[in-house]
């Protein structure tokens, strides 16, 4: 079969930058569609895209096009359609939420989608950006939500099979498209690093053998406020422990985040893989307290290394995290009820081992299976 790829557009590295990143391990050959390219925005993953057969839009070649991200969104729908797909047997769109990708014409190809989420900004759920403070810009902007909302719930009709990243996202599919999708979680390449039950053996390799104290708790990956590192910051200033903070900031959120952090807190910028494993594998817990997470990928790495996770009751983690046994919960999103969740915490000995074994229900080798089990269907 002939496959392409498509995707919103390459600027920053997360967990929809690591399915995409699968998908072309997994069909080295196809040529990725995007709106616009930016490695220079990649930091240390930057490499990772090097040789691949990147085919961007106009808008490439925009002077400062990557100031315009959010503002694309609005033509996004009539580039889409410019892309040229003839020839090809397979479109594997990987809709991020942040466009609407499922625009393109897919001419005699089969279009299959894998939906990291439908775009939070048009569905009422929790965004990186603040635009409802402004009244003005609130009432212009529910009017350009209402027109994209329709573009995108007609273009999800083109849409031959939906795949899902969990059995969150499916319900969100059902919901606002009333379309069926079959769940496939995204991949955490456990294998890569989950070497051992002992929690002192997976942590010593990764930090090749270097002193083991657990003296921190840790949290991190994309800084944008519907992950709420504000709170977790507010609870290691109350608690006074100690706790590092990894990633890049999003819309001014990360300088927000270090003028109300107090001396126990620490930001460490963007980390490469294997930095950010031997930073969970050295952590007493990994911190979450997104809303509505669609997946989230990076406490299931922590749980790879044996590290358990206490995060908000909410989203793809009530399916990754097991209360009790590779984490705990805590069920309101407030400073206290993540302080009593710490507290509770400190008491408890959880099983490293009961975290890895979780964390490898996830592991890479199952995303690659259930992709190709969809792709097949298609096979001449």
């Amino acid at each position: 079969m002939k496959i392409a790829l498509v995707h919103d557009y390459i600027k920053e590295y997360g967990g929809a930058e690591r399915v995409l990143e699968t998908l072309h391990d997994m069909f080295p050959g196809a040529p990725v569609f995007t709106l616009v390219y930016c490695p220079e925005f990649l930091g240390p993953h930057k490499k990772r895209f090097q040789n691949w057969n990147i085919k961007t839009s106009f808008l490439q070649h925009i002077p400062y096009k990557e100031k315009f991200i959010s503002i694309f969104r609005l033509v996004a729908p009539f580039v889409f359609p410019l892309f040229n797909f003839s020839g090809y047997d397979v479109v594997l769109v990987s809709a991020t939420g942040a466009y609407s990708p499922n625009t393109i014409r897919k001419a005699t190809a089969e279009q299959i989608c894998y939906y990291h989420t439908p775009p939070r900004y048009l569905y009422g759920l929790a965004t990186a950006r603040e635009w409802k403070r402004n009244f003005i810009f609130k009432i212009l902007a529910g009017i350009v939500t209402l027109w994209l909302r329709k573009i995108d719930k007609k273009s999800s009709e083109n849409v031959d099979i939906a795949i899902a990243n969990s059995e969150t996202v499916k319900e969100r599919i059902k919901k606002f498209y009333n379309k069926d999708a079959v769940v496939v979680y995204p991949p955490v390449g456990i294998s890569k690093f989950a070497v051992g039950s002992s929690k002192f053996v997976v942590r010593s390799i990764a930090t090749n053998n270097e002193q083991i104290t657990h003296n921190y708790y840790l949290a991190g990956g994309r800084l944008a406020r519907p992950k709420h590192y504000d709170l977790i910051i507010h609870a290691a200033n109350a608690l006074k422990i100690p706790l590092k903070i990894f990633g890049k900031g999003f819309a001014g959120y990360g300088e927000e985040l270090q003028k109300i952090a107090g001396p126990t807190v620490e930001f460490l910028g963007e980390v490469t893989d294997e930095e950010k494993i031997a930073l969970m594998a050295n952590a007493k817990a990994f911190l979450m307290a997104s809303v509505d997470e669609d997946f989230g990928i990076t406490p299931v790495e922590a749980m790879g290394v044996g590290t358990p996770v206490i995060a908000y009751k909410s989203g793809g983690l009530r399916e990754t995290v097991i209360d009790g046994k590779t984490g705990i919960f805590f069920d309101e999103l407030t400073v206290a009820s993540l302080e009593n969740a710490l507290k509770k915490f400190e008491t408890l000995s959880l099983k490293s081992k009961d975290c890895v074994m979780q964390a490898e229900k996830f592991d890479t080798k199952h995303f690659k299976q259930g992709i190709l089990s969809v792709v097949s269907k298609f096979a001449k």
